[in-house]
């Protein structure tokens, strides 16, 4: 059965808010003081599992009476995240694992089986309801519940395994090619285009305001917090504004295609191109074909990726010709072979239909 993951606004009080961020404190100095373990067993050539740190941190929280007070699922899925990252680093498909300091990302997990969520709250354990801004979407029991912290926000994200559901019908609809870009989100084959917002454009001089505001207080002082917590409030208003272009034009597309055909983008080859970077990072384009890749396996849509080298903007829709070469500053294709005369995003996206075709 699928697995699938719904993250809420909660509206807590200042005393559950502090309760949050009492947690996340101790699920940190859980994972700190388990990798301290793990260094130094690492230096006595003693390779420590995660249940051992678990077992050890166990007896050296006894040593301090704060710790008792706490919910003790958050040390324990803390030590468990150390302990995946450690079977990471020891793969190589990552590097050794870091001490968490206080300006890193605030989360704990807590137990799954004392949750319970009832229209808009949710019980957590030791903490009792908690409002939420939306109901959970999804029918299921709950196999994970994460609390996290983003600017001034507290999210719960509800992990719940769902029944299979049925396939929807999609043969009435047409094959869509999707040609992405900076200026314009998605160009469909079919002329139609969602444009990108562009977020951090749109508030990089309020941004920069407040950053250089940031950089005249003194660090770590109550005026530098404050501050602090303005940046983080742009940067998130910066981040709803494109996920939500991103979701409105991903979910249009998946219900209304029967097929897709998306580019192969290698986002971290682009952005070596310093004049791009910045517009590149502020499309998230990566992001938003990660979004419609999993909403159209959820719905049981095709997906066809084209390769990497695949000259969709200079090959003909019409005709097949391919151009040797194509400035970036005409936006209208024309074919030397045939004539053909066509917006040049909506020729890239014809040829993406076609791929997907065959």
């Amino acid at each position: 059965m699928p697995y699938r993951t719904h993250k809420i606004t909660l509206a807590p009080t200042h005393k559950q808010q502090h309760w949050f961020s009492s947690q996340c404190g101790y699920a940190r100095f859980a994972y700190n003081a388990a990798l301290s373990d793990f260094k130094a067993g690492l230096d006595s050539d003693n390779f420590q599992s995660w249940q051992t740190l678990n077992v050890n941190f166990n007896k050296r929280k006894k040593q301090y009476d704060w710790t008792q007070s706490q919910d003790q699922r958050a040390a324990l899925y803390a030590i468990q995240n150390l302990g995946q990252g450690i079977a990471n680093w020891v793969s190589k498909r990552a590097k050794f694992p870091k001490f968490k300091g206080r300006g890193s990302k605030q989360s704990y997990t807590t137990d799954e089986q004392a949750v319970k969520v009832e229209n808009k709250r949710i019980k957590l354990p030791k903490i009792g309801w908690v409002k939420m801004f939306e109901a959970l979407r999804f029918v299921g029991p709950i196999i994970k519940v994460t609390i996290s912290r983003t600017a001034h926000r507290w999210f719960v994200s509800i992990t719940v395994e769902t029944e299979d559901t049925e396939a929807v019908d999609t043969s009435t609809h047409p094959v869509i090619g999707i040609d992405v870009g900076i200026n314009t989100l998605a160009t469909l084959s079919n002329g139609i285009k969602y444009d990108n917002p562009r977020p951090l454009k749109r508030y990089e001089r309020k941004l920069k305001r407040a950053q250089r505001s940031l950089s005249r207080k003194v660090r770590k002082s109550k005026n530098w917090f404050k501050q602090k917590a303005k940046v983080a409030r742009i940067h998130y208003r910066i981040a709803c504004i494109r996920n939500d272009a991103h979701h409105k034009a991903s979910t249009d597309i998946v219900n209304n295609a029967s097929a897709i055909c998306i580019e192969t983008l290698k986002v971290t080859n682009m952005l070596k191109n310093r004049k791009l970077a910045k517009a590149l990072s502020d499309s998230a384009l990566g992001g938003f074909l990660s979004k419609l890749k999993a909403k159209a396996e959820t719905h049981g849509i095709p997906i066809t990726e084209a390769d990497q080298f695949y000259a969709s903007s200079k090959t003909c829709s019409n005709c097949g010709h391919k151009k040797k070469e194509l400035l970036l500053s005409k936006r209208t294709y024309q074919c030397n072979l045939c004539q053909y005369e066509q917006d040049r995003d909506v020729n890239a996206a014809i040829n993406m239909r076609n791929l997907a075709v065959g």
